[in-house]
C-alpha cells in the first residue's frame, strides 16, 4: 500500500506570518494612538509639574490641585464637555460682555518662545488666523489691561507661525521675561510680571487697571487641554 504525505504548503506559512504581523501592527497603532491621547495628562506628571512647581506661580486654587496630581485623578478632572468652538475667541467667556468698538491690529513677538512678529487683531474672533484682542477699551502702549487670547496645543506639534499652536510653550515663560508690542512702527517692551493658574470660569482675569500699560495673555493649559487658564501678565518698561 503506497504511503501519502502531506506537505504544508509555502503560501499558508507566509498568510500565517503575515497575520501576526498585521496583528502586531494594529496593536502598536492602537497603543501609538492610546498614548498620544493621553499625552497632555501625562505630560503634566513629567514636564510641566516640575516647571511649575519650581516657578513662583500665582494660583487661586490650591497649588496642590495644581501640582500633586495623580493621572487618574487628572483624567476625571479634565474629561469634561466641550462646547462651543474654541477658534472663536467669543465663546471663551460667553457671559461677558466688553468693548468691541475699535478696530486695533499690532504685531508681537516673544523671543522665550520664538514667537515673532505675531499679529494681534480685535477685527474678529479667529483664532486660528491671529491672536485675538479681546477687548478695545485699550491697546498697547495706552494704560489699562491688554486682553490677548491665543491658542495652545502639544508642545510637540509647536509651529510659530501656526496660531492654532502659537502659545504650545507658553508655560516656558516666568517673571522677569520680555515680550514686545510693534504698534505703528513702534515697538514697546512689557516685562512679565506674574504667571497665573485659574478655572476657566474665573472672569477676573479681564478685569481693566488703568494704573499702568498692561498685557494680559490667555491660553489653555496643560497644553492640548481645555482644563485650566495660563494667565501670563506683564507690564510696559519700555519703548
Amino acid at each position: 500500500m503506497g504511503k501519502y504525505y502531506y506537505k504544508k504548503g509555502k503560501g499558508i506559512i507566509n498568510y500565517r506570518k503575515g497575520a501576526k504581523i498585521l496583528s502586531l501592527l494594529v496593536s502598536v497603532v492602537g497603543l501609538v494612538i492610546v498614548a498620544y491621547v493621553c499625552f497632555p495628562l501625562i505630560s503634566w506628571q513629567i514636564y510641566f509639574e516640575p516647571v511649575f512647581a519650581s516657578q513662583n506661580i500665582e494660583v487661586p486654587i490650591p497649588k496642590t490641585t495644581v501640582v500633586n496630581r495623580s493621572i487618574s485623578s487628572l483624567l476625571s478632572s479634565a474629561v469634561a464637555p466641550i462646547s462651543g468652538d474654541y477658534m472663536n475667541a467669543d465663546n471663551w467667556y460667553p457671559s461677558t460682555e466688553v468693548s468691541k468698538n475699535n478696530k486695533i491690529t499690532y504685531l508681537m513677538s516673544i523671543p522665550k518662545i520664538n514667537v515673532k512678529d505675531a499679529e494681534v487683531s480685535s477685527f474678529d474672533s479667529d483664532l486660528s488666523k491671529h491672536l485675538v484682542q479681546f477687548n478695545t477699551d485699550t491697546a498697547p502702549p495706552k494704560r489699562g489691561n491688554t486682553v490677548i487670547f491665543g491658542h495652545s496645543t502639544l508642545p510637540q506639534l509647536f509651529d510659530p507661525n501656526n496660531y492654532k499652536t502659537i502659545f504650545a510653550n507658553a508655560y516656558k515663560l516666568t517673571v522677569g521675561d520680555s515680550l514686545y508690542v510693534t504698534i505703528a512702527k513702534a515697538q514697546y517692551r512689557y516685562d512679565i510680571q506674574s504667571v497665573t493658574i485659574v478655572e476657566p470660569t474665573d472672569t477676573s482675569v479681564l478685569a481693566e487697571d488703568f494704573s499702568d500699560s498692561f498685557i494680559t495673555i490667555i491660553t489653555c493649559t496643560p497644553p492640548g487641554t481645555i482644563w485650566k487658564r495660563l494667565i501670563i501678565k506683564a507690564k510696559l518698561v519700555s519703548s
